[in-house]
This record gives C-alpha cells, structure tokens and sequence, in this order.
C-alpha cells in the first residue's frame, strides 16, 4: 500500500514539475511587456493676439516625428510641365541605331570623302598599277584625310550640338539641327549653283534662300558637284602620264618594235617621274586646298 502511494505521489509530482518547466519556457520566449511611459507634462505656450493671451497646448514634433515611422508615398505632379519636351528614351535608342547604321553613307556622301577616294583612284589608274596601292590603303588614306580636313566642323558640332545636349541644355531634336548646321554649311561652300538649282527645279520648291535649304536638296546637289570636281581633278592627273604614253609608243613605232607593248616600257617611266616630282605630296596637297 504504502508503495503504491509512493509511486503515484511521485508521478503527480512529475507532472507538476513538467508543467512547470513547460510554463517558464513559453514565458522566457514571450515578449516582455514593458508598462507604458508616463506622458510628458504638456508644454504651455501662451499667444498674445490683440492684446489677449490664450494657452495653448504644443507637443514636441520633432521627437515624435522621430520616434513614428515615416509611411510610404506615391506622388504624382506635374512639375516640368513648363518645360519644352524630348523624345522619349526608346525612340532616341531607335534613331542611334539608325544613324549608326547609316553612318558609312554619311561619311561618304556629307563630307570629302567621295573627292579624296575618287582621285586618289584616277591616279593609281593613270600610273597603270591597278593593285598597288590596294584599295584597303587607297580607303583607308581617303579616311583619315577626310578626317584631317573635317577636324574644325566636328570640334564645331561637338561644341555648339553634343556637349550642350550632355548637360541637358538642349533636347535631341535641337540638337540634331544644331548639329546639321555645320555639316551643312560645308556642303553648301562645296556645291556649284547650278546643281542646287537643278535640284530645287526638280522637286518644284519655290525661290528660297540659302540657309533654308533642306538637306534633301543640299546633300545631292553636293554629290554631284564632288563627283564632277574629282573627274576634272582626274582628268588633269591623267595629261602628265599620257604624254609619256605617246612618247613611248611613238619611239616604239620609230625603232619598229610593233609587238612590244608601250604599256610595258611606259610604266617604268612613268613610276620615275611620280618620285621626281613628289607625286603624293603634290596630289594630296591639291586635295586639301580644293576644299578651301
């Protein structure tokens, strides 16, 4: 008996001291409850109006202010409204592309490209070596001199469209015209009168005057005249090499050698010639100075 009273005094006890535990780790778990502070005394302001004097009650708002979690806001205006608008992100990256695209028509269609590739061509024709030099060299020597003479008309367009449109100045429309002003300008002093006028005539625009001329009448109007300058350069190229050609064949036909042809014994003579006077230099110099 006694034993069977033991053991279930000592389950009981068991059971209790379980409970026990149980309760104080659920309570070591929960957050603690602090007692909220006691509010601070209120403040009295007194406001004289009109002789008066009125208490009122200010609370400190910067400490609440700190102390409340600022909320989330979503705000909508209309700020800029006054400003002039631009083309959005999207259609500037399409009109990059394009102009990147179409960027090998515009250096040899708006600059002096078409007149250093097309003579620097004529004369190694008129020497009689078609491959030397290559094409690769005779492209690549038209570039960098078409970059040479364009130098001031991009430091230009850099300055006066690209910068101003960096640090927001300008929107890219306004930049865009202030670029094409430049470019333009040199197209002009290079085209002949009569080509412009041949252009206008044909897409019926009425009298205008210079400056205004669309760049859809400017920049065939200065494809023609480079090619018809850089023929007259070619053909003056020509003269000095097709002398010695007669030479030659004339003295051929004297001595009788009809099956020796005069462009086998001419070639020799004429290379010489081109390195006694310095050709390069003389036709790279006349290039540079037709354009000014």
């Amino acid at each position: 008996m006694m034993r069977l009273f033991s053991a279930r005094f000592f389950a009981k006890g068991v059971r209790h001291l379980f409970a026990g535990l149980v309760f104080f780790a659920f309570a070591a778990f929960l957050p603690a409850q602090t007692e909220p502070a006691p509010a601070a005394p209120a403040q009295t302001q007194t406001v004289t109006i009109s002789g008066s004097s009125t208490p009122t009650n200010a609370s400190n708002s910067t400490t609440a202010a700190a102390s409340k979690p600022e909320p989330w806001r979503l705000n909508i205006g209309m700020e800029g409204g006054s400003k002039p608008g631009d083309v959005s992100v999207a259609i500037q990256i399409v009109i990059l592309m394009t102009l990147l695209t179409l960027a090998p028509s515009i250096v040899m269609l708006m600059t002096s490209f078409t007149r250093m590739v097309i003579v620097l061509g004529f004369v190694r024709t008129a020497i009689g070596v078609p491959s030397a030099p290559s094409n690769q060299i005779i492209v690549g020597l038209s570039l960098f001199l078409t970059f040479f003479l364009m130098g001031p008309i991009i430091d230009k367009v850099n300055t006066e469209s690209l910068q101003p449109y960096l640090a927001g100045q300008m929107t890219s429309s306004q930049a865009l015209d202030a670029a094409s002003q430049p470019i333009k300008a040199f197209m002009l002093k290079q085209t002949r009168t009569r080509d412009l006028e041949f252009f206008l005539q044909m897409g019926r625009f009425p009298p205008t005057k210079v400056q205004d001329l669309p760049m859809r009448v400017v920049i065939p109007a200065f494809v023609i005249s480079e090619l018809q300058t850089a023929f007259q350069m070619g053909f003056l190229i020509f003269l000095p090499f097709l002398v010695i050609d007669f030479l030659v064949s004339s003295i051929l036909m004297a001595l009788g050698m009809m099956m020796m042809p005069p462009s086998v014994v001419s070639l020799p003579f004429k290379l010489l010639l081109f390195v006694l006077v310095d050709g390069w230099h003389l036709v790279v110099k006349s290039l540079v100075e037709s354009f000014q």
